[in-house]
């Protein structure tokens, strides 16, 4: 039996099913105000993503320079045929403001991943990113 080739879905959903685990650690560890398990959740976070990116909105070169504030951040938590990424906006205070989940295979564009609770995903992914730092 073959398997036909989803472009990248399969891995984004064992991905985010990963985050999970790691958030309900997290989660746990801070509501039994736990400081080294919060500590070990937060750092197999930490370890998780491959890497950490952000990057400004449009913005007059003229303007001050608080003015060029990252507006977008992307976490890459697995690449090559497929790949998976968190990305979302950023608050003015570089907080996360917003979280979906994107994938792509070679040659394809990137998918996002809308399953159907989409409100309990984001706020997992929400709790995922924010432990990350993306700015001043």
């Amino acid at each position: 039996m073959t398997t036909r080739d989803d472009g990248g879905l399969s891995q984004a959903i064992a991905q985010f099913h990963s985050i999970v685990e790691m958030v309900s650690a997290l989660r746990k560890a801070e509501n039994n105000r736990d400081d080294d398990a919060t500590d070990k959740a937060r750092q197999a976070i930490e370890d998780d993503a491959l890497s950490v990116e952000v990057r400004t909105g449009w913005f007059n070169p003229y303007s001050r320079d608080a003015d060029r504030a990252p507006a977008e951040y992307c976490i890459l938590l697995c690449t090559g045929g497929p790949a998976v990424r968190i990305v979302g906006n950023l608050s003015e205070h570089c907080e996360p403001e917003s979280a979906v989940i994107e994938y792509q295979d070679w040659f394809k564009p990137w998918t996002r991943w809308i399953p159907g609770n989409s409100h309990n995903v984001e706020s997992i992914l929400l709790d995922y990113a924010r432990i990350f730092h993306f700015g001043e």
